[in-house]
């Protein structure tokens, strides 16, 4: 017995070194230099070698009593959802704790770290929005990035061409990133899987080829510029410049290129609040309740009645409304746009924050675009293998955690008692399979 278990685990390993060297030879152990190449593959085989290593490790591991505890665990963890018994204790005290740290950022930080957070921020507005499409409607949207150039571009020529400013865009660009969405849902409605990912990634590409392309209004690859954001009428510059007051000559205070961070994060910080209780109010109520059908079983969800023409459109309109909040921010935030921000790498990403967050899960999405933004920063020195550290996480997530960092966790409804006004639904069951 103990033979064969040896026998199985060389063979592993040998499969494991095999499928690492091959996949990082290429990577890592050809460095091209011009027209040629250098040899390096004695690093590929110590990445190879160190990728073998952890999977002996982790197949020893799960040979203890101890780790096939642990995997019992995980493998319990990772199925359906948590439905609440509705005695849990209200977590307003750290909801408020939260929201004064969140407040008091700007005034404890740095401006590195300040851009930082505004970052994570933007990427918490953009997992939000399309965790809406993909995690509760289960539309899988390839083309996110496109309603996120929409408020950013709107921004930048709104300002140029019509002399819509910060606030102005910040109330427009809901609606226009909406109409974009109704838009794209309408080819859409009778699609789903693949098909559904293939024309959304079209919708993504066509939004940037435009913007890339119609040098006359868009600036083309050169971009567009974005003023500077004013606080009823006060500007953050040393010296004004759109004909209102410099903020700190207004309040007798001395200038700092901070204010203007402080005003962004602070605007910000409150837009995310809202609508993470926007989304928070819209999964309890039949909209919510609507989306969810939607996603574990349209066919069963059309035959009670319910009008999937509806549902998708407000899917897809709501969650591109957020994408176009965030690209005001953003545009706003660089002092400048350009098609090279809108990619598609930028949709693979904010689809990582949801899937790795877990579908449907606020907190989730929140917590992964933290260390999704968090991450590339930290590793800022080792550049090269960014994309490789963030390929590896996935996987990793993947195996370990397949629903998310955060289980989903579902409000209860009990019927109500006697003399209550309203009546509640029943109860839902304790879990959904997967």
């Amino acid at each position: 017995m103990e033979s064969n278990k040896i026998s199985g685990l060389m063979k592993q390993a040998l499969l494991t070194f095999t499928i690492s060297l091959i996949l990082f030879g290429p990577i890592s152990g050809l460095i091209l230099e011009g027209f040629s190449f250098r040899n390096e593959l004695m690093r590929a085989i110590i990445l190879a070698l160190a990728v073998t290593a952890g999977r002996i490790a982790l197949s020893l591991i799960g040979m203890t009593s101890i780790g096939k505890k642990l995997a019992g665990r995980s493998a319990a963890s990772s199925h359906g959802v948590t439905v609440m018994t509705g005695k849990e204790r209200s977590p307003a005290i750290i909801l408020c704790l939260l929201f004064v740290a969140g407040l008091s950022v700007p005034f404890l930080a740095d401006k590195y770290i300040l851009g930082i957070a505004i970052l994570a921020l933007i990427y918490c507005l953009l997992g939000l929005g399309l965790n809406i499409v993909v995690g509760l409607a289960g539309l899988l949207d390839l083309g996110y990035v496109a309603f996120y150039a929409v408020g950013a571009y709107l921004l930048a020529l709104g300002s140029q061409y019509l002399g819509i400013g910060f606030w102005g865009a910040l109330i427009i660009a809901p609606f226009l990133a909406g109409l974009f969405g109704m838009i794209l849902a309408f080819p859409v409605l009778k699609m789903h899987g693949d098909y559904l990912a293939i024309v959304t990634l079209g919708f993504g590409e066509i939004i940037r080829l435009v913007l890339n392309n119609w040098l006359d209004f868009t600036g083309g690859p050169n971009g567009a510029p974005v003023l500077p954001p004013t606080f009823f009428g006060l500007e953050f510059t040393r010296s004004a410049r759109q004909g209102g007051v410099p903020f700190h000559e207004y309040f007798g205070i001395p200038y700092s290129a901070d204010y203007k961070f402080w005003f962004i994060y602070l605007v910000l910080f409150l837009v995310v609040c809202l609508v993470i209780y926007a989304v928070e109010r819209l999964r309890v109520m039949p909209l919510g309740r609507m989306w969810e059908a939607l996603r574990e079983d349209e066919i069963a969800c059309r035959s009670l009645g319910v009008n999937h023409v509806f549902t998708k459109l407000t899917a897809f309109m709501l969650g591109a409304s957020t994408g176009g909040l965030a690209g005001v921010f953003f545009a706003v935030h660089q002092g400048f746009v350009n098609p090279t921000s809108f990619t598609f790498f930028e949709s693979a990403l904010i689809l990582a924050i949801v899937v790795l967050g877990g579908l449907g899960s606020t907190v989730g999405v929140i917590a992964a675009a933290l260390v999704l933004t968090v991450l590339p920063e930290l590793l800022r020195d080792f550049a090269e293998y960014r994309v490789l550290v963030f390929g590896i996480l996935m996987v990793v997530m993947m195996i370990w955690k397949p629903r998310g960092l955060v289980r989903v966790k579902r409000p209860a409804f009990f019927p109500s008692k006697p003399g209550e006004t309203a009546p509640l639904p029943l109860a839902v069951s304790s879990e959904i399979a997967q």
